[in-house]
């Protein structure tokens, strides 16, 4: 697996339903990015100017909204990532 860097987070977004609430099925070149994921690792957290070092306030586990654009996305293992920034997680879903 991957281990992130400072205050960055690992994603593997969920998949959008295929499917409008109506039935149609939407094609490939109309889906919108996922904005939604489960993190699948975190950084040990951002390094602030004096030495201290500040915990994330995501984990492991949690299911996420994060900006449309943000992070950078790779692939390993044929699965696809994103690795964005903690400020790029917008909420966690309960």
């Amino acid at each position: 697996m991957i281990k992130p860097l400072s205050d960055r987070v690992v994603i593997q977004a969920l998949e959008r339903e295929e499917k409008t609430k109506s039935g149609i099925v939407l094609p490939d070149t109309v889906k919108e990015k996922p904005q939604e994921g489960r993190i699948v690792a975190v950084g040990n957290g951002r390094l602030l100017d004096n030495g201290q070092r500040v915990s994330l306030d995501v984990k492991a586990g949690d299911k996420v909204m994060f900006s449309k654009y943000a992070g950078t996305e790779i692939k390993i293992d044929g699965q696809d990532y994103l690795i964005l920034s903690e400020r790029d997680v917008l909420a966690i879903v309960e």
